[in-house]
């Protein structure tokens, strides 16, 4: 079964960090592209950052030098490292893998950052 599961979100004060990691299953990890999306409650899903199966990143401009995508095809997951956490980075925070025939969503995690 294709399968991405979030985990690690929760409630942090701003200034603080938090990891996201998303666990693969069903799918050959390491022929896809995977990124980490966000949407904020009245705004659309947006792309925060991505590595592609070569592992070259890419990042919003919102979350460079604050975030860290990384991945293991070993042990088919995706990471996020989130740092200097702000309160515009409050969202549900969603796991994609993308290869040539499909593109897989998780069901999200909920990031909430107070002020």
């Amino acid at each position: 079964q294709v399968r991405l599961v979030e985990s690690g979100g929760g409630l942090v004060q701003a200034g603080g960090s938090l990891r996201l990691s998303c666990a693969a299953s069903g799918i050959i990890f390491s022929d896809n592209a995977m990124g980490w999306y966000r949407q904020a409650p009245g705004k659309q899903r947006e792309l925060v950052a991505g590595i592609s199966s070569g592992g070259v990143t890419n990042y919003a401009d919102s979350v460079k030098g604050r975030f860290t995508i990384s991945r293991d095809n070993a042990k088919n997951t995706v990471t996020l490292q989130m740092n200097s956490l702000k309160p515009e980075d409050t969202a549900v925070y969603y796991c994609n893998a993308k290869n040539r025939d499909m593109t897989i969503w998780g069901k999200g995690t909920l990031v909430t950052v107070s002020s």
